[in-house]
């Protein structure tokens, strides 16, 4: 007579109980964190916007900041923080995405390649102020053009390309080698492939290192107080690069240090309110159409 082998239930059993309590664990204790996470962001949110959102009004955004008297605005250094990362951006985005793009697809594979991506690591850890530094040595002394928007805007693109770089690869190289190859498998070219199928594919994680990019460099300040100095001309809508480029986060900064206006304290509570409230929509901004277009899509 054969002898046929059972595992033993009970072991099985309190094997599966084991595993169901740790799972259970593990799942209220990842509720926990997310929910302690959500509760910091919101008393941060709190903190910062209780004392300035409900007093802002519409001159304190167009008017221009007083050095001695009470009653300043913000309306030039808020432009200012627009237009210098709109420039930014002009220039950090298609070099930025086409560095990714090239070291997913077309780089080859080597030792100078990893090196390259070595680089552009390192480059997206270091301190902002290296770049302001930077800045400083190329359009400063190098081409003596001073404290202007058009080196602030450059400094803070150099600032915004390695994080493109290295967000816009990751992206791509998620994107399943299934899809360049049906892609292929219909007669396409390297580039309609990469145009056509693999950025739509990776649109959502690349629109999402840009958003993060324009957050951070729209409350950049160590580049800004470095490139473009702390003063502005004077003019609400001023569109010259060459004129001095102060943005808000450097006012803010400068409001709660080293102002002399009464209402200092003020000023800067309104103005910290005024700077996260547009850093928020610019996230919202990048990420409102994702949310269509994925909604299209289902």
């Amino acid at each position: 007579m054969n002898n046929v082998y059972s595992p033993p239930v009970m072991n099985s059993k309190r094997h599966n109980r084991t595993v169901r309590a740790l799972n259970r664990l593990a799942t209220a204790g990842f509720w926990l964190l997310g929910s302690l996470l959500m509760l910091l962001i919101l008393w941060l949110l709190v903190a910062i916007l209780k004392n300035g959102l409900f007093r802002i009004d519409f001159s304190f955004l167009t008017k221009v900041p007083e050095e001695l008297d009470t009653g300043g605005g913000i309306g030039p250094v808020l432009f200012n923080s627009f237009y210098i990362l709109f420039l930014s951006l002009v220039v950090s985005i298609p070099i930025g995405i086409g560095a990714g793009v090239y070291l997913a697809e077309y780089a080859p594979r080597g030792k100078l390649t990893e090196f390259i991506r070595v680089c552009v690591e390192g480059l997206a850890s270091v301190p902002s102020i290296v770049f302001g530094l930077l800045g400083i040595a190329i359009f400063v002394e190098g081409f003596h053009i001073g404290l202007t928007i058009l080196g602030g805007a450059l400094t803070l693109a150099f600032l915004n390309l390695p994080v493109l770089t290295r967000v816009t690869e990751e992206a791509v190289r998620a994107v399943p080698q299934d899809y360049r190859d049906a892609a292929y498998a219909l007669g396409s070219t390297k580039f309609q492939c990469i145009w056509r199928v693999v950025l739509p594919a990776a649109l959502n994680g690349i629109i999402t290192g840009v958003s993060l990019t324009a957050g951070r460099a729209f409350g950049e300040s160590a580049v800004i107080i470095l490139t473009s100095g702390l003063s502005t001309s004077g003019q609400i809508w001023d569109f010259n690069l060459l004129s001095p480029g102060e943005t808000l986060a450097v006012h803010l900064w400068y409001v709660q240090s080293e102002a002399l206006v009464p209402d200092a304290r003020d000023i800067a509570d309104k103005s910290a309110a005024v700077l996260v409230i547009v850093v928020l929509l610019i996230n919202l901004t990048f990420r409102i159409p994702l949310w269509l277009r994925s909604r299209r899509t289902r």
